[in-house]
């Protein structure tokens, strides 16, 4: 039983009440023409032969007599005539139907005598012609029950038809699991469902990310804690070995609190990600992206400052909202502009900008640091660079906020000639705020 919120049901019914009632429609011009063409050949037959009469009975006819006494009753063929009084009824011939006993009449009145309201009435029996409009619609209606019924049967099979491609579609997602991810082929999808196709697509390769990333943060993890561990251990076993000076002790446990805090470091980034996936929840707001930039922009030029370095910006437009999360979008941003302060020597600068581009907004952070190597993918979970301290988990981090709200980041070194590497996020059009579209 097909319930009603049912897509199938629904376009069932609308198929169905619309084609039933064209077919009703149809049927009633087409029964109503054929009636009134038979009935109008049959006036326009009764009127001739009225016409006829008139001219060869009743052209000279004396009204000075009454008519009772006059025998004024003809019939030719199956019409019959008679003279009738009707005052008030004008000067012109009409048409009327009666109903005598069991025989239907088309009845005639032809004006005779205007200033005696004398009429010629011709009638002709017209009861086989009505047996044969029942007849017809009769007919109309079981041809109707009959086209009906085709057409439930051609909407269980042309919604069947149409539905296919989404049974199709369910087939194929429910089978799939972590170990079993495989792109639909759209090919075989109609062209209506070529873009849902694409887009199961492309979230069964963020899918395919997610739990690449995932395995190579869980093995990171284990590998990044378990070596200080081994380290830790290894070295409490060499000082127990013998009795050493008290000053030894003292820098062996000072390193172990060294290690402990490079744990604890990735420990809280390791947090950080359970909060940003609790982030990509978030419902999204409408952000003016220019003013949000320019506030950051002030909080990260007193950190940089604090370092000896400096931030300018360029912002274009002057305006542009955004339908975003907005933490997602400051995890981006910190960890960009932190590891632009990280890599840029004292005295330098690192540039903050935005402007339009096709279909989106660019967001850049440019630095006046070494570079990198293009060819590391430097958005794999405890990927560090050079040998500047960190968990190595913040490029992941923001690759998988980006992820989460449709937009696009990477780094690439400077093409200006200048050292140093660009930082960049790409939002794109389709995050613009509805009101920002419409104007």
């Amino acid at each position: 039983m097909l319930s009603k919120t049912s897509i199938k049901s629904q376009l069932i019914i609308q198929l169905v009440v619309a084609s039933a009632a064209l077919i009703v429609i149809f049927s009633v011009l087409l029964y109503n023409y054929i009636k009134i063409t038979i009935y109008e050949d049959l006036s326009n037959d009764l009127l001739r032969e009225t016409e006829i009469a008139k001219k060869n009975f009743y052209q000279n006819i004396s009204f000075k007599y009454p008519f009772s006494a006059l025998n004024l009753k003809k019939k030719v063929g199956s019409i019959k005539f008679n003279v009738v009084v009707r005052p008030g009824k004008g000067k012109k011939y009409y048409f009327e139907q009666a109903v005598i006993g069991k025989k239907t009449y088309l009845i005639l009145y032809y004006p005779l005598n205007p200033k005696k309201a004398t009429f010629l009435m011709a009638s002709k029996d017209i009861t086989d012609t009505e047996k044969i409009f029942n007849r017809i619609l009769r007919a109309i209606i079981m041809a109707n029950i009959m086209i009906l019924g085709f057409i439930v049967f051609y909407s269980l099979f042309l919604t069947q038809n149409i539905l296919s491609p989404i049974t199709l579609l369910t087939d194929k997602l429910a089978k799939m699991n972590e170990n079993f991810l495989r792109h639909i082929d759209i090919k075989s999808l109609p062209d209506e469902f070529i873009p849902l196709g694409e887009s199961i697509n492309k979230l069964i390769d963020r899918i395919l990310t997610f739990i690449k990333y995932q395995k190579e943060l869980f093995i990171g993890i284990a590998h990044e804690l378990k070596t200080p561990l081994a380290v830790m251990k290894t070295k409490n076993q060499v000082t127990l070995i013998k009795k050493r000076e008290p000053e030894k002790y003292i820098e062996v446990l000072k390193l172990h609190n060294q290690t402990i805090n490079e744990m604890n470091n990735m420990i809280s980034q390791i947090l950080e990600i359970g909060r940003q996936e609790g982030a990509q929840f978030e419902n999204p707001v409408e952000l003016d992206i220019i003013e949000f930039l320019k506030e950051r922009a002030n909080n990260f030029k007193m950190l940089a400052r604090g370092e000896g370095k400096d931030i300018v910006t360029d912002f274009k437009p002057e305006k542009y909202c955004l339908l975003i999360q907005k933490t997602l979008l400051i995890h981006i941003l910190q960890n960009f502009v932190q590891n632009a302060i990280k890599f840029t020597p004292e005295n330098k600068k690192i540039t903050i900008k935005s402007y339009p581009k096709e279909n989106g907004l660019m967001i850049e952070v440019i630095d006046e640091g070494i570079g990198i190597d293009e060819k590391q993918d430097l958005f794999a979970p405890f990927k560090r660079i050079g040998n500047k301290s960190g968990a190595g988990l913040g490029l992941f981090l923001a690759k998988s906020a980006a992820d989460a709200i449709g937009a696009k980041i990477g780094i690439k070194n400077r093409t200006d000639g200048q050292s140093g590497a660009v930082a960049y996020l790409f939002i794109p059009s389709s995050s613009q705020c509805p009101s920002n579209i419409k104007n």
